[in-house]
């Protein structure tokens, strides 16, 4: 039971370190390249969440005309404008142009690649995110029907505009993954329009750094309707600071686990000691001084902690490898299994030094049990 309770408190708090910092590396990887992205008046971070992320709805779109007088201005160097709003089996869809696959950039400024296929030239071509392939498994030339909504019904799905997969993108470990990509005159046409009425946002990137703050001013001031410009790691440091207090909420819950478990273990050597007098009587007249009992008891709570560490850490191992399809799958989260990081190490660390402090009571007891018998 000792070795289990250790092995619990290791599996919490080397999980939750380790699916924080995990989740900040995904969310902050998901894209680098745009310098500002611009939607209706909304919150910075509902805009974050649908235009990146693709986590709830839009408060309203963009006007087609808007959109062109922003791209058309001097300091705007490239723009990649995004529609949303349909669906095919679950998957969001998002109606964008050529310029996606040219300027979209994630991590550390990758580009995306594919794994098949190339991008789509024509209305009715579409690009599948690696996760959407490999869970459909649509190959090149697939036929689709897309569905106006989140969830598709007989009376949203377009039957009479197929849509036909001509390129594949290689993992990106980001939302992009999970996402089907067409033309913005796909997503018009579906409408029985080809010019575009409106778009959900656009990102855009800049000639110079040094006009970011003019050109997101003069959007925030946008005369013609009200939008909102933001800049992607500034909204990324306001979701940080909100989930900072849950993050915090979490940790003292694994570190309660810790000590009860290290408060555990000092019991279960405590009365292990009342049962050794005869034991340690028998040490002592062969001649095992005092601080060698001491020690002992302390080797004792270091094997149970290097054993219940050693449990936690493998099943934290194997439950990472069996959830991190469904979590890359589901959230888009991409979780390593390797949980030797430096974090993990200063984690064990601390639990180890926890194990034996709490095991300096039996220690002392059998001590000066030990110098009892001495006296004598």
């Amino acid at each position: 039971m000792t070795l289990a309770s250790i092995g619990v408190a290791i599996f919490v708090l080397l999980g939750m370190e380790h699916i924080r910092t995990q989740a900040r590396d995904s969310f902050a990887s998901t894209v680098s390249g745009a310098d500002l992205i611009v939607g209706a008046k909304t919150g910075s971070l509902n805009l974050l969440l649908y235009s990146v992320f693709r986590l709830g709805a839009p408060t309203d779109n963009i006007s087609w005309e808007s959109y062109q007088a922003i791209a058309a201005d001097d300091n705007v160097a490239w723009t990649i404008p995004i529609s949303l709003g349909d669906s095919h089996r679950g998957y969001r869809v998002l109606g964008t142009t050529p310029a996606y696959f040219e300027h979209f950039s994630y991590g550390k400024k990758r580009n995306l690649v594919f794994s098949d296929g190339a991008e789509f030239k024509n209305t009715f071509d579409v690009v599948l995110g690696s996760e959407v392939a490999r869970a459909l498994e649509y190959p090149l030339g697939e036929e689709m029907i897309l569905a106006h909504g989140i969830v598709s019904t007989n009376f949203s799905r377009h039957d009479n505009k197929p849509f036909h997969v001509v390129g594949i993108l290689a993992p990106t470990g980001t939302p992009v993954d999970q996402t089907i990509h067409v033309q913005l005159q796909g997503i018009e046409a579906m409408h029985d329009n080809l010019v575009p009425e409106s778009i959900t946002a656009f990102m855009l990137g800049l000639k110079s750094r040094m006009a970011t703050f003019t050109v997101q001013r003069q959007i925030n001031d946008f005369v013609t309707e009200p939008l909102l410009a933001i800049l992607p790691g500034v909204a990324l440091s306001e979701l940080w600071q909100m989930v900072g207090m849950f993050e915090n909420v979490l940790r003292l819950i694994s570190v309660l686990v810790l000590v009860a478990a290290v408060l555990g273990l000092s019991a279960v050597l405590l009365a292990s000691v009342r049962e050794r007098n005869h034991e340690i009587h028998l040490l002592r007249v062969l001649g095992a001084p005092p601080y060698y009992l001491f020690f002992l008891i302390e080797l004792e709570a270091l094997l149970i902690s290097v054993s219940g560490m050693l449990l936690g850490v493998l099943s934290l191992y194997l439950c990472l490898l069996f959830v991190e399809d469904a979590l890359f799958a589901n959230f888009g989260l991409q979780l390593s299994p390797s949980v030797f990081t430096k974090e993990g190490f200063v984690i064990m660390l601390l639990v180890l030094t926890a194990a034996l402090v709490a095991a300096a009571i039996p220690s002392m007891k059998v001590y000066f049990q030990a110098k009892t018998y001495t006296d004598h």
